[in-house]
């Protein structure tokens, strides 16, 4: 299992605020851990392999984020392969719970249409997905057209700067 814990409101130091969620949540993801925030134009990450235990965030101050603690399903304990996964441009992070069974057919249909994959995970895969989908929709359609493309239990959550 893996932990999902993410923050919008007024509050600008979002990062600790995630960095301390995660930390509650640690015995649900203990091999590595990220976060995700809005940083201007771009998502800003940091990931860490191990346990979260002492960490701290170096990220900017910013009043949107998600976080993840990860049991890894898919791919080594890297930190590439820890969550949040961007898109190319990075303005698209994604965090995920479960297992896409399909993801292979799906990471394989959009290598076909130029879209070039840093980790090993089936939730990179849903970023991709996610970039390709706003293309001609709206986000909450292309978010919905995305969950629909994913085979197995998943849960999502994805941080848009588009």
């Amino acid at each position: 299992m893996c932990g999902i814990f993410a923050y919008v409101g007024n509050r600008q130091d979002s990062p600790k605020l995630i960095l301390e969620g995660l930390k509650t949540l640690e015995y649900r993801g203990y091999d590595s851990w990220g976060i995700a925030v809005g940083s201007g134009d771009e998502v800003a990450v940091e990931k860490k392999v191990g346990k979260i235990g002492d960490a701290e965030t170096t990220l900017p101050n910013s009043t949107i984020g998600i976080g993840h603690t990860r049991w890894a399903t898919h791919g080594g304990v890297t930190q590439l392969n820890a969550h949040p996964h961007l898109n190319a441009d990075k303005t698209i992070a994604v965090v995920h719970n479960g297992i896409v069974e399909n993801y292979q057919e799906l990471k394989a249909s959009l290598i076909a249409t130029v879209h070039a994959f840093v980790s090993e995970t089936d939730t990179e895969v849903i970023a991709h997905l996610v970039e390709d989908n706003l293309k001609d929709s709206d986000f909450k359609t292309a978010l919905c057209k995305t969950f629909s493309m994913l085979v197995g239990s998943n849960a999502i959550c994805v941080l848009n700067l588009k």
